[in-house]
């Protein structure tokens, strides 16, 4: 886990740049970052480390947030700029990305582990190392190898977009758990919120 002492924390939302994106189940990352963003009033959004960033407080913890604008497969180029420059260890990077292998909706923390074949991921274990800690929001796996591009990169649903910005609101709002190196009670507090 993160050193204390680190001047900030490194949040990375994974997704892909675009409008035709922005929907995309696989850019559930990058709207997990601008939902804390916005509810924890940071500064507006502008270029830096090939992607976008917005930086803020939550609660004394400074947060850097970014959006790699390398498309997922290259993520990892944006993540490594962005942890070079500001000389962070892999414990202060956390990772949004979406996860099939959890059900829609859930948000699990794990720090390490493998890639399970998310190319963002992927992308930023040689920048960086895989010590980083991911914050996993739950995709569902459409049921077939065959239909998992279609379904991730495919855009949420009608039907889902209150369930999505429920998930999204109770990410934001028990971030300062995860700025504080507490995932379990952030993980709590999300689960908790989302039963309501």
């Amino acid at each position: 886990m993160r050193g204390a002492g680190a001047e900030v924390q490194l949040w990375v939302g994974l997704g892909n740049p675009g409008a035709q994106h922005a929907l995309n189940r696989h850019n559930v990352g990058f709207m997990a970052v601008d939902a804390i963003a916005e509810v924890h009033r940071f500064d507006a959004w502008k270029k830096g480390f090939q992607g976008w960033v917005a930086q803020g407080r939550i609660g004394s913890e400074r947060i850097l947030l970014l959006k790699p604008a390398t498309f997922m497969n290259e993520s990892g180029r944006s993540v490594g700029e962005a942890a070079r420059f500001h000389k962070l260890d892999v414990g202060d990077v956390t990772l949004f990305h979406d996860e099939l292998d959890l059900a829609p909706f859930k948000v699990k923390v794990k720090v390490g582990g493998g890639t399970a074949g998310h190319n963002g991921l992927r992308s930023t274990e040689p920048h960086i190392g895989n010590a980083f800690r991911r914050v996993r929001i739950g995709i569902g796996h459409p049921g077939h190898k065959d239909r998992v591009t279609g379904h991730v990169l495919g855009n949420y649903s009608k039907s889902e977009m209150d369930p999505l910005a429920g998930m999204l609101g109770a990410i934001a709002a028990e971030a300062p758990w995860l700025a504080a190196g507490d995932d379990a009670r952030f993980m709590n507090e999300v689960a908790l919120r989302l039963q309501d």
